[in-house]
């Protein structure tokens, strides 16, 4: 049975941050809210809470998991960026987006694409994730939260409660989400694309 935890949107419960924290590095998997819909997330070395996520959506081998980070200081840890890269991913983070970079040596071989050895990275603008990401003092390994053959992603904690709560550990109710996903946008090369249109504007491609 998940534990079900109510966090206050703006100004995030020290006490329950520690907790959940606690619950990430013990191996738990959270659903969580970000700037768009929900995630699920969990420890980046944690195998068994990744498989777990393959389970509830799921995904095949070729999915790409995304880091979500509390600044590009730590993605510069698990990622390729260059100048060009830097300059926009700074420019709309923190924001609904997911930027596919080529990985670092560092990064597991089961969290990035087998072939492309690509992995998704993302700095939420939402200040229960901000202050979950600095208490733990890295990244956390996620997927949003869209079920199999559900063509939006999940939006309200009490339904994903509902629906979830023998699947993972913990809930965090940061308030209705959006039924956006975060914009995907694939730069692992040269080539800039948007593989996925979420809640991110993408007028800066015009």
């Amino acid at each position: 049975m998940a534990q079900y935890f109510h966090i206050h949107i703006q100004n995030p419960q020290s006490r329950l941050i520690q907790q959940a924290a606690e619950i990430v590095r013990g191996g738990g998997l959270l659903a969580y809210p970000t700037d768009s819909s929900y995630a699920l997330g969990c420890h980046l070395d944690d195998k068994r809470a990744v498989d777990r996520i393959r389970r509830i959506r799921k995904l095949d081998r070729h999915h790409n998991f995304t880091l979500v980070a509390h600044d590009l200081k730590q993605i510069a840890q698990f990622a390729k960026i260059d100048n060009e890269q830097y300059r926009l991913i700074k420019s709309l983070t923190p924001g609904p987006y997911t930027f596919i970079l080529a990985a670092k040596r560092l990064v597991p071989n089961r969290l990035v694409h087998p072939k492309r050895r690509t992995i998704g990275i993302r700095i939420p603008d939402n200040a229960i994730v901000q202050e979950l990401l600095r208490e733990l003092g890295e990244p956390i390994m996620s997927s949003s939260l869209i079920l199999p053959n559900a063509e939006l992603a999940m939006a309200d904690p009490d339904e994903i409660r509902d629906q979830l709560e023998h699947d993972v550990d913990l809930v965090i109710d940061g308030g209705i989400g959006t039924l956006e996903p975060s914009t995907v946008i694939d730069w692992h090369d040269n080539r800039l694309r948007v593989l996925r249109h979420g809640a991110g504007d993408i007028s800066f491609l015009d």
